[in-house]
């Protein structure tokens, strides 16, 4: 028999029972759609995460107090010999390589103008935040380069602070009152929006000394190092380290690249995405069983048939591969319906919720209707080699 005979038998077959073909398919087209919905919410979330930490470029080291020896972030820090100081952060200002260095202190405070209050964020940092953090002030300017220790008293307004405080006014030039001390306000940082879930916007900006001093601290939180483009990061790292421990005594810090976090959180996310897909497979197995146990009821309603191909001269591997055919024909029209399902679901999923981030992935999805196309192939297997070990005398005679 040639290709297109074999074709249109199997297509014959699967048209001639629809009701059944169609139930059949249903548990594959379930499963692709799973698959589809669930690696596109993974696929997604994964690229939000990564696109929130590379925000701020990705040509950073931060140094924390503490010495841990985890892999990427640090968490809770250990207790350190000697704090982080501003002073260890301007001396790393002068290593090669180095292009901006900011010591970070933050805690929580009231902020004060016109008998208006509210409890904010106070984050106190240098004047090359907006150059390492990627966003800069949309009225007035940031903190200027003022000695650390000697600072004025400069405030920055984030865009939520700005609006719950002053409204429409313009808030240049004013005094308020942070954390009980007064301050004037010299600019407004453009909306940044929460950064994991951070609201960078509900917040306000002073310098790291005075921040120190109001919030009782001897030590900063951490120190944001940004390289130049050609830097080799880890020689980079080498040479912090270096600095720090002549000046510390010990190591008694960690220093977290950037480069290595995202590389640490890229594994982790994507095998979170590999997973929900591999919960969403399930149903492509019960979709596959389902498709064996129909190719079984098929071989044994069409006895008959199979020993009159084999009378007529059909060779064992032709009846094995004519219901391969079958069994890859139903896997292949779940397989379609399932990624329609999918597709649609995701970008159905994606409007009515834009806060779920959602990304169909074609690597995904081409290897979803593959798994989907494979299964229905070893489903068919133990039917269609039943099928081909038939006797044919004894075929016909079950007519």
């Amino acid at each position: 028999m040639l290709l297109t005979d074999f074709t249109r038998l199997a297509g014959h077959s699967v048209w001639a029972h629809r009701l059944r073909s169609v139930l059949t398919a249903v548990g594959i087209a379930i499963g692709i759609a799973a698959v589809v919905l669930l690696t596109s919410i993974g696929e997604g979330i994964q690229r939000f995460v990564l696109a929130e930490f590379t925000q701020f470029g990705t040509r950073i080291l931060v140094i924390n107090p503490g010495k841990t020896e985890t892999a990427g972030i640090s968490g809770a820090v250990l207790s350190s010999v000697r704090p982080l100081t501003v002073e260890d952060g301007e001396s790393l200002r002068r290593l090669p390589g180095v292009a901006a260095v900011v010591s970070v202190v933050q805690g929580n405070g009231e902020i004060e103008w016109d008998r208006r209050q509210r409890r904010t964020t106070i984050i106190g940092t240098g004047a090359e935040t907006p150059r390492i953090w990627r966003f800069g002030p949309a009225l007035g300017r940031f903190l200027p380069a003022d000695d650390p220790r000697a600072a004025r008293p400069y405030a920055v307004l984030g865009a939520k602070v700005r609006t719950e405080l002053f409204g429409a006014r313009n808030p240049l030039g004013a005094r308020v009152r942070i954390g009980g001390y007064s301050y004037r306000v010299i600019g407004v940082m453009e909306s940044k929006g929460q950064v994991l879930g951070f609201d960078l916007d509900d917040a306000v900006y002073i310098p790291v000394a005075r921040a120190l001093e109001m919030f009782n601290r001897e030590g900063v939180m951490e120190i944001d190092v940004v390289y130049g483009e050609q830097v080799d990061a880890q020689q980079l790292q080498r040479s912090v380290t270096q600095a720090l421990v002549q000046r510390h005594g010990r190591e008694d810090f960690t220093i977290t690249t950037q480069e290595k976090m995202l590389d640490v959180l890229g594994s982790v996310l994507s095998v979170l995405t590999i997973a929900v897909g591999a919960l969403g497979s399930i149903s492509l197995v019960v979709g596959g069983i389902g498709i064996l146990t129909i190719m079984t009821i098929t071989v044994s309603e069409r006895t008959a048939e199979i020993g009159l191909l084999r009378s007529l001269g059909a060779y064992r591997r032709q009846i094995l591969w004519l219901f391969l055919l079958e069994a890859f024909f139903l896997a292949a029209a779940g397989g379609v319906a399932g990624l329609v399902i999918g597709m649609g679901a995701a970008s159905l999923l994606g409007w009515l919720l834009p806060a779920v981030p959602v990304h169909l992935s074609p690597t995904f999805t081409a290897l979803a209707f593959a798994l989907a196309l494979l299964i229905g192939l070893i489903a068919g297997i133990l039917p269609a080699r039943r099928a081909a070990g038939l006797d044919p005398v004894t075929a016909l005679r079950s007519e």
